[in-house]
């Protein structure tokens, strides 16, 4: 036991996994499309041809990059105002190791630059040779990438001394709307390194290896997959349960609208399954049956790829078929809807 200067903290041993724990990156990565609408994709269309616009408010400052909206009466922006390429250093952080991704592969500094012309800050790197170099107040300028498509790494990095330089001719695409508005596209990727638990661990070894396995926890429900503990009443999975390849559909619906990435053909399946000796479905494929004559209650079987082909994923199972046998009674189901 220990404690504090208040209260004592009681120490909780915990028991050390029976299993190996598989650990694997997990990289989640999705393209954000946007319109940059009417204020913004002047902005855009500025940094292509190689200029930087603000936006004039009713107090006569100027915001750069433009706001939307009036920061001092809220009202849309109207006024579009060409400031320099050039400005100064209003605050600096230096950076020595770079990261992937970021505008410079060797020590720079990110800065607030205010341009001349603006009221307001724009954050952008320095190239600088060592942070000796940087100080509030230094002049710097834009240096313009080839390819340009309209967003802020149109502008490779500033860099010292407060002389213009030219943008070369643009490169690249851009996407614009029929009302003038920069369509962009961000890929967002988000990596980490992923830990299972041990019941995760034993249905990912289980799908390695050819099998279901589920977990049964404190109060006899089986899941599958298995959850570290019941979301029902939190009591803890204590037994893993090895289940069939068969089981019944109990909910499901028939995919008519094709989508960006979609490796199936419409119409096609998608189901709930709940496997024998499972107290809980599962969304999978239905295939190797007209859309039209998959229902509820229907009984398949698990269609596995070639071995050779297996790994710790889900898709070892490319699909559930029907097994002929008859549909299950809606009461043997009904409670796992």
């Amino acid at each position: 036991m220990s404690t504090s200067a208040t209260h004592p903290v009681p120490e909780v041993q915990v028991p050390a996994p029976e299993s190996r724990i598989l650990s694997a990156p997990l990289t989640n990565t999705f393209a954000y499309t946007r319109s940059l609408g009417p204020v913004l994709s002047q902005f855009a269309l500025a940094l292509r041809d190689g200029r930087i616009v603000g936006s004039r408010g009713s107090d006569g400052r100027v915001t750069t990059p433009p706001a939307e909206f009036d920061p001092a009466g809220g009202a849309p922006t109207t006024e579009i105002v060409e400031v320099a390429t050039v400005g100064t250093v209003t605050s600096w952080s230096w950076q020595p190791t770079p990261l992937d991704g970021q505008p410079l592969q060797r020590p720079f500094a990110y800065a607030l630059i205010r341009l001349d012309g603006a009221d307001t800050s724009l954050l952008h790197a320095v190239d600088a040779a060592s942070p000796d170099e940087m100080s509030v107040g230094a002049r710097v300028h834009a240096v313009w990438n080839t390819v340009r498509t309209g967003v802020i790494t149109d502008i490779a990095h500033f860099s010292l001394g407060d002389t213009p330089s030219a943008a070369p001719a643009p490169e690249g695409e851009m996407t614009v709307d029929d009302a003038g508005n920069v369509i962009t596209e961000t890929p967002i990727t988000t990596t980490i390194m992923h830990s299972a638990t041990e019941s995760e661990t034993w249905y990912l070894e289980g799908l390695k290896a050819g099998k279901f396995i589920g977990g049964r926890v404190q109060t006899g429900e089986v899941y599958f997959p298995p959850r570290y503990v019941s979301p029902s009443d939190g009591s803890p999975t204590v037994e893993r349960v090895e289940l069939a390849h068969t089981g019944t559909v109990t909910t499901f619906c028939i995919v008519n609208v094709p989508f960006l990435g979609q490796q199936i053909k419409p119409p096609y399946v998608a189901a709930y399954i709940l496997l024998d000796g499972a107290d809980i479905p599962f969304l999978h494929l239905i295939l190797d049956v007209p859309a039209e004559e998959v229902r509820m209650g229907m009984r398949v079987k698990a269609v596995w790829r070639p071995e050779s082909e297996w790994d710790h994923t889900m898709r070892n199972v490319s699909h559930f078929a029907p097994n002929g046998e008859p549909d299950a009674d809606f009461e043997s189901y009904r409670n796992h809807l």
